[in-house]
């Protein structure tokens, strides 16, 4: 099984090593997708598990009880193309290189398989273009 979530590090949690004890204690497999946390400041860090429900489940429990906030990503985001002037504003949000605009038409692409939904580009929009799709 495989399950993507989002840990929001406090800045006096931000030295702990979860990753390396949820490897060591749960035998569970992380992939970090994105990362931006300091040491004295804390951050987010964009995770994929890999184990059985049971180890996952376990993992998460024990990071939720280091002081970690963890945020399950069971959504997608929607873009509505059309309305877009593709200013960019939001690729310089995207944690996971879903978002990307270059030469040689400096359009806005946007690859939803790379998609975490993370949800910033939702506030980096100034048109307010992304929504978020929520599973059921």
């Amino acid at each position: 099984m495989e399950k993507r979530i989002v840990l929001n590090f406090p800045a006096e949690n931000a030295q702990n090593p979860v990753i390396y004890d949820i490897v060591k204690k749960f035998d569970v497999v992380p992939n970090i997708l994105k990362a931006n946390v300091k040491a004295d400041q804390g951050g987010r860090m964009v995770v994929e598990l890999v184990a059985n429900e049971n180890e996952i489940k376990a993992a998460i429990d024990y990071i939720e009880s280091c002081g970690i906030e963890v945020s399950a990503i069971g959504s997608k985001i929607s873009w509505n193309s059309e309305l877009c002037t593709d200013c960019g504003t939001c690729t310089s949000s995207c944690l996971s290189g879903a978002l990307t605009i270059k030469a040689p038409d400096w359009k806005l692409q946007f690859n939803p398989d790379k998609c975490v939904a993370c949800k910033l580009c939702l506030k980096a929009c100034p048109l307010h273009l992304f929504s978020m799709d929520v599973s059921v």
